[in-house]
């Protein structure tokens, strides 16, 4: 029964991109609904590896946007991100994410690590 319901959810899907961004991926998926309609799915994955643990696991965030809200979640998205350019000037593309190079520059002994949160302004 599982191996079916895994099977129907990945017919719902029509066309996927993903973009890599750091240590997170984002899948924009367009999903068909029941009714034929479509609506993109977003997903948001994050790796995480705990102390002790082989494997590293992943944090999923979903977000649903539907058709009739396109152009105002475009038009909102577009704003604040046009505040922020304005605000801190031109921004740098995050480099790619490469976790053996993180492995490689550990912090130095007494320092925190260094984290990154919005555009790499936050600390």
């Amino acid at each position: 029964m599982e191996k079916n319901q895994e099977e129907r959810r990945e017919q719902e899907i029509v066309y996927s991109r993903s973009v890599k961004a750091g240590k997170r991926i984002y899948y924009l998926d367009v999903r068909k609904a029941r009714n034929n309609d479509l609506y993109l799915s977003i997903t948001e994955s994050k790796r995480r590896q705990s102390e002790g643990e082989e494997a590293p696991s992943f944090e999923k965030h979903k977000l649903f946007l539907y058709k009739e809200d396109f152009a105002h979640f475009t038009e909102g998205l577009q704003d604040v991100i046009s505040y922020v350019q304005s605000q801190l000037g031109e921004i740098e593309a995050r480099p790619e994410y490469s976790p053996e190079a993180e492995a490689a520059e550990p912090a130095a002994e007494g320092e925190e690590p260094k984290r990154k949160g919005l555009f790499g302004i936050f600390k």
